[in-house]
């Protein structure tokens, strides 16, 4: 079983603790907690199991103390393998201390070099990988400047949970994906941001800045993800139902009436119809007999039922 496969599972594990009714199983969560402190975790394997969010998640709704504090000390060191926001910075004033002004110059800022050095984390693969996202935060162009910071606002969130990214970042390579698919800020390239924002702004779906920040969703998938992938899951629950009934009422109406082959459909020439008769005119007329063609499901009438063919 590979690293990925192993810690994917105990996810689940912890889930199901979780979720489990009455007195939650703290000695089965603290075992997996443990087995999860002796795995070389990765930020890749972070990032595809989630099992940040479960371990978070198991923390929250935990009355244990002991459990609390392991998961509590398990994130911190997650944590530490998120690229460092100073990182760029730390590097950028590396490479201008190595231009030698003078050896004076050079000796006086050695240990300013060295205080720096020590204070920020070592740069690892894993770390230099994660940074993913070269759009700058800020952008020459007004319009997109503003859409940026559109979406940066749409992104605040009050509760506490593993973030891959932050919102600027996020912001600025997803308005870079749509920007790079239509190649202007015309009125497409609004549209799609205001359907980004609006769905991000929905109280009723908070989940949704969650899955972005948490790295679940993409920006690339974000830019071009359809309005129906976006919604809650209540809304999309309502509106399968809501499919679901329209289907049922179309056999409904469908099935309804008297089968039978003395109507000719006008349109694909089949026989295969159903009527049914209303009194639609005056007691002293004839009924109107509604047909409706099982084939192509074209409807029409007859006001008089001894005019049966067309």
């Amino acid at each position: 079983m590979s690293l990925e496969e192993e810690v994917f599972k105990i996810g689940k594990q912890l889930e199901k603790i979780v979720g489990e009714e009455g007195t939650m199983d703290s000695d089965g969560a603290v075992d997996l907690l443990k087995r999860l402190k002796d795995l070389p975790i990765t930020l890749e394997v972070l990032q595809k199991t989630r099992i940040g969010m479960s371990v978070n998640t198991l923390r929250k709704k935990s009355e244990n103390s002991d459990l609390q504090t392991q998961a509590k000390a398990l994130i911190k060191s997650w944590k530490k393998l998120l690229p460092e926001k100073s990182g760029g910075k730390t590097e950028e004033n590396g490479d201008r201390s190595k231009t030698p002004v003078s050896e004076k110059s050079s000796r006086s800022s050695s240990p300013a070099q060295s205080t720096k050095s020590s204070s920020s984390a070592p740069s690892t693969p894993q770390d230099n990988k994660a940074v993913t996202f070269p759009p700058p935060k800020v952008t020459g162009d007004s319009v997109r400047g503003k859409c940026r910071e559109m979406i940066v606002n749409s992104l605040k969130v009050e509760v506490e949970f593993d973030q891959v990214m932050t919102p600027e970042d996020f912001a600025a390579a997803c308005e870079e994906c749509i920007f790079q698919e239509f190649k202007d800020t015309n009125a497409k390239y609004k549209q799609r941001v205001r359907s980004r924002v609006s769905n991000l702004r929905d109280a009723k779906n908070p989940l949704l800045k969650v899955k972005v920040l948490s790295g679940q969703i993409t920006p690339e998938k974000f830019a071009t993800m359809p309005t129906e992938e976006m919604a809650s899951d209540e809304m999309k629950q309502l509106r399968q139902e809501i499919a679901k009934e329209g289907i049922r009422e179309a056999q409904v109406a469908k099935n309804q009436g008297t089968e039978t082959n003395l109507f000719k459909c006008g349109k694909c020439g089949k026989r295969k119809t159903t009527y049914t008769q209303l009194q639609t005119r005056s007691a002293d007329e004839p009924m109107t007999t509604f047909v409706l063609c099982l084939d192509c499901g074209n409807r029409w009438k007859v006001c008089s039922f001894n005019n049966i063919y067309q």
